[in-house]
């Protein structure tokens, strides 16, 4: 029984609007050129999608504007292409590029916080990038609008800033991004570096985070590889344990504002909660934003039979001491000129 010619028909122009189909989605999915070259393109608000075809095949882009536009109508995307600068390329495929609008994949900038940067640091950088006056970013990082946001700040002493949980990273950021979501992302950040298992281990020691990361942040402006940074830890531990001032330079620095690697003796006779000469276990708070080396040393510091160190030296070299007298030797020998 043959086929009837109406049905034959039907046939053929499925079968056309198949290959159609076909090659239309090909032409879609098909990048212009293997060449990964970037250009800067700008989506501005209010453009059609007819505009943006036509602009990304005049720039080279995409092949054909007739096929962008078509994709983003069969795809439903074309109330959802959003402003902004964008990294394309002519590799990309027309599925890539509409998604790459259709989400926001714009362009961002980074901004990278050091190790053992203060809360005065970020604030002075940020200012630099244009998040707004050095004095309201130290407002805003004092902390008073986000401690109720994560529960890690929820510990801290009351009327304590958020001094060392600024986690020192690099950070993507948005074009025009406030310093406010900023300040959200670093404190995620630092939520997610102290794992479960560092927060099991430090209740189990009877201390606290912000004890940790107080204590780190000593470490990070006092010694700076990681083997003299577990030595170090031990020795501080050890001291508090033993009713002995921690006597560390860089706290006193942090309370005199000054950038010195040792304290002066008349600066070591400051009244303050930060002069760990004068007064004994842990400063106020945190004296600086340290490193997840530093804290990694804070929750495991290394067993010693030493007592006092010495890190002034010009080679970097941490020197260690058991004894008062040998510490004694050690100033005389490398900090005396």
């Amino acid at each position: 029984m043959g086929i009837s010619f109406g049905k034959y028909i039907l046939l053929v122009v499925c079968l056309f609007f198949i290959a159609a189909g076909m090659f239309v989605f090909l032409q879609i999915d098909a990048p212009k050129s293997t060449a990964a070259t970037f250009v800067e393109y700008t989506l501005q608000k209010g453009m059609t999608n007819t505009q943006i075809a036509s602009d990304l095949e005049h720039k080279g882009v995409i092949k054909s504007s007739f096929f962008f536009k078509a994709y983003v109508f069969i795809s439903g995307k074309h109330a959802k292409l959003q402003a902004g600068n964008y990294a394309l390329s002519p590799s990309m495929s027309i599925v890539e590029i509409v998604n790459k609008f259709a989400t926001g994949d714009v362009i961002r900038d980074k901004v990278t916080f050091i190790e053992g940067w203060t809360l005065k640091d970020i604030a002075a950088y940020l200012a630099s990038k244009n998040f707004g006056t050095q004095s309201s970013l130290i407002a805003l990082l004092k902390g008073s609008s986000v401690t109720q946001d994560f529960s890690f700040l929820q510990e801290k002493p009351k009327g304590s800033t958020i001094e060392g949980y600024l986690f020192p990273d690099t950070y993507e950021i948005y074009p025009n991004e406030k310093a406010d979501a900023l300040l959200q992302v670093i404190l995620a950040n630092f939520d997610k570096k102290i794992t479960p298992q560092m927060r099991a281990d430090i209740q189990s020691q009877h201390r606290t985070l912000f004890q940790i990361i107080t204590m780190a942040s000593i470490i990070e402006k006092e010694v700076q590889s990681t083997q003299d940074r577990k030595m170090v830890s031990g020795i501080l531990w050890k001291r508090i344990g033993a009713g002995i001032p921690l006597q560390a330079d860089s706290t006193v620095n942090y309370a005199t504002g000054k950038s010195d690697t040792s304290a002066s003796v008349k600066d070591t006779q400051i009244n303050s909660p930060y002069n760990t000469y004068k007064f004994q276990g842990l400063p106020a708070g945190p004296i600086s934003n340290p490193g997840l080396d530093s804290i990694m040393a804070a929750i495991y510091p290394k067993d010693s039979p030493y007592w006092y160190y010495l890190s002034a030296t010009a080679t970097g070299q941490t020197i260690f001491s058991k004894t008062l007298a040998e510490h004694q030797a050690a100033i005389t020998k490398y900090l005396t000129r």
